[in-house]
């Protein structure tokens, strides 16, 4: 990790982002693989699936056969362990969608009712490659179905014996998944926005991925609604010189592990954390699992910058908005009051990011390459539409009369009052 002594944190922060941007080439390459899957369906899915994931499967979709040979393959430690990510997030979208319900607007003989409308249809996106993530699953499909979606489709790239990830499968069963198809990366993204012989189109897509998946939901979003752009993982971590410097180095690691296109950062004030975060993420590295991914991760994209005050630190958090940002420092809970960019924020030593991706109760699916600037976590308002009803009686739009020919003169666009008047001269 690269320590970056900080003197303008904005730009300093936003130059950091801009080495995460989506090159060009990159969407090319998606949108030529998605035109592809357009034009020629299951077959165009089956190739890229070859090419990409190296093997040749005979059909897309997951059967019946392969979902009950996916319970004998996991413990029943690991269905506890699902159920209680369910439960615990289920909790937390039900509570958002109870604050929407009965609402209604009085105002001079108009009557607007706001009225929670679930989306159709919805095609969630599970990475796969590396790792697997049945979390991801239970993430996107729980506030789905808590919104009542009526069709939840979920898509994976597959394992090279042709299988889906045998957890990944039980996961989404428990979470009321009703499809599942093995395709991953641009093709499977094409494949949920333009529809193929065996997977019929979604209203709207979900879930995380690395670039490519990025670039293809970016692509696709011309065509069908996305939830966000939710990249690969990003770490900030704010912490002052009383933090734990092993605990710090143990939670960027944690999340450098996903991948080698990872963003893990520490922000503080001290000099002495920065050195001994540093020194604990290699000693860290040497002796883990997944080192190669760590080490390349933080190597090529790892960093702590080093700022003069507190108030260069939050400027330097809001300009990166970072996906999961950490807090541990003094004062942890005013310094996140001041926050305004980030997708997630956890606050203390003891809401390490690692526990906010499986069973805390939060979502982790997150806006990142800087998103957290207008959006926050995947959650249950994602798989609705607030529609308005309205209810207007005569009196009502009489009160509205002078208003709508100001706005409609203004505009030049008369008939628009003429429909008005029409009703309001009536004898």
């Amino acid at each position: 990790m690269k320590i970056i002594d900080v003197t303008e944190p904005a730009a300093e922060a936003a130059r950091l982002r801009r080495a995460t941007a989506i090159p060009d080439s990159l969407l090319e390459d998606a949108r030529a693989i998605m035109k592809s899957v357009a034009e020629r369906g299951d077959y165009a899915v089956i190739d890229y699936t070859a090419k990409f994931d190296g093997v040749r499967i005979d059909s897309l979709k997951v059967s019946g056969q392969e979902l009950k040979q996916a319970y004998s393959q996991v413990t029943k430690e690991q269905v506890k362990a699902v159920k209680l990510m369910k439960e615990r997030l289920v909790k937390s979208e039900l509570a958002v969608l109870k604050r929407l319900k009965g609402i209604a607007v009085l105002s001079d003989g108009v009557k607007i009712d706001r009225i929670i409308k679930p989306v159709a249809s919805v095609g969630c996106y599970i990475p796969g490659g590396k790792a697997r993530y049945p979390s991801t699953v239970v993430m996107c499909a729980v506030p789905a179905k808590a919104a009542g979606v009526k069709r939840i489709v979920a898509i994976s790239p597959p394992r090279k014996d042709g299988a889906i990830d045998p957890l990944t499968l039980v996961a989404a069963d428990i979470c009321g998944v009703d499809e599942f198809y093995k395709a991953g990366g641009a093709q499977g993204i094409a494949a949920l926005a333009y529809g193929t012989e065996s997977i019929r189109p979604v209203s709207k897509i979900v879930g995380p991925g690395g670039m490519f998946v990025t670039a293809a939901k970016l692509i696709a979003s011309s065509s069908v609604s996305i939830d966000m752009v939710a990249g690969p993982t990003e770490l900030l971590v704010y912490a002052d010189a009383i933090a734990d410097p092993r605990l710090v180095a143990a939670d960027l690691v944690s999340q450098a592990e996903h991948s080698t296109d990872t963003i893990c950062g520490l922000v503080t004030m001290s000099d002495k954390l920065a050195s001994q975060v540093q020194a604990q993420v290699q000693s860290i590295a040497e002796k883990i699992t997944r080192s190669d991914i760590v080490k390349s991760s933080l190597q090529n994209n790892g960093f702590v910058a080093v700022c003069k005050n507190e108030s260069a630190c939050i400027e330097f958090v809001n300009e990166f908005a970072p996906e999961h940002l950490e807090i541990m420092c003094k004062n942890a809970d005013s310094v996140a009051k001041k926050i305004d960019s980030a997708g997630l924020v956890l606050i203390g030593q003891y809401a390490p990011s690692s526990a906010s991706d499986y069973s805390l109760g939060s979502n982790h699916v997150l806006p990142t390459l800087g998103f957290g600037k207008s959006r926050a976590s995947l959650s249950a308002l994602d798989f609705v539409k607030l529609v308005n009803k309205v209810k207007v009686t005569k009196a009502g739009l009489a009160k509205v009369d002078r208003s709508v020919r100001e706005m409609a003169a203004a505009e030049g666009l008369m008939n628009h009052y003429e429909a008005v008047r029409a009703r309001t001269d009536e004898e």
